[in-house]
């Protein structure tokens, strides 16, 4: 039996941090009728949790757009949870977003009723955070806080502190990506999961290792403690990405768990 977390983060029936690990598809499309053809494509396809990654969205800038966009999507996928990330450049994102604009999209986001999860990256601050997770609270959305990094992995002794670090700041779910350069740093990140799992973080994890050579963190992070992994339903938002068909199929023999149509 895989390792499940303290705490259990429950969205639309949905348990994040129990028996199962999770797949989560991220929608990247640019504009929106892609966007939403994207989301029909991924419901068929049956993912436990969808990502809006909306920092793709050609009008971003337009926040009563994207909130239009946001309730078609909604009724578009009905009931599987809705992640929502406006991911800064600094860390990934795919434009450079004000904070104050990138401030202003999430809170009304988050009072839209349209999302689930929110996902923020430590890096945005104490003050940012706090409003995030103010808001969050006040509409029952939950909070991701994370980092990523794209050069490196940094120690395991760092990984672990970040992911600390995450859940005293308040996080619901602790998130943190990295790029290896080794199989060792992947192990590294590994070993850093197992640890925080084991020793003093009591919320859900997602931790993954980006890339070729972390692909195996995708499918078999879940038996050392992170409780969601993204895989590809049409493209990717992250290196290593492994399609949701091949993943489901290494996961069900991996935690001898079924997939729809596995």
């Amino acid at each position: 039996m895989r390792q499940q977390s303290k705490v259990q983060v429950t969205v639309r029936k949905i348990v994040i941090g129990g028996t199962k690990p999770l797949i989560c598809l991220p929608l990247v499309g640019e504009g929106r009728e892609e966007i939403l053809q994207e989301a029909k494509l991924l419901v068929a396809l049956r993912p436990d949790l969808l990502e809006w990654r909306i920092d793709a969205y050609d009008k971003v800038e337009n926040t009563a757009d994207c909130l239009a966009v946001l309730q078609e999507l909604r009724q578009s996928i009905v009931e599987i949870p809705l992640i929502f990330t406006c991911r800064i450049d600094l860390e990934g994102g795919l434009k450079k977003i004000t904070r104050e604009k990138r401030l202003q999209l999430l809170c009304a986001a988050i009072a839209s009723g349209n999302i689930d999860i929110v996902d923020i990256e430590l890096c945005n601050g104490e003050e940012f955070v706090k409003v995030i997770k103010e808001r969050a609270a006040a509409s029952n959305v939950k909070v991701i806080l994370s980092y990523h990094n794209f050069k490196e992995t940094p120690s395991e002794a760092f990984i672990y502190s970040k992911l600390v670090e995450a859940q005293t700041a308040g996080a619901d779910i602790a998130k943190l990506a990295a790029m290896p350069h080794s199989y060792a740093d992947v192990l590294t990140l590994l070993s850093a999961t197992n640890r925080a799992r084991n020793e003093r973080v009591q919320v859900p994890l997602v931790t993954m290792s980006m890339g070729e050579e972390g692909a195996i963190s995708r499918l078999a992070g879940g038996l050392f403690g992170s409780d969601i992994t993204f895989a590809i339903g049409l493209q990717a938002s992250a290196p290593g990405q492994i399609p949701i068909k091949d993943l489901q199929t290494g996961m069900s023999l991996l935690y001898q768990l079924k997939w729809p149509d596995n």
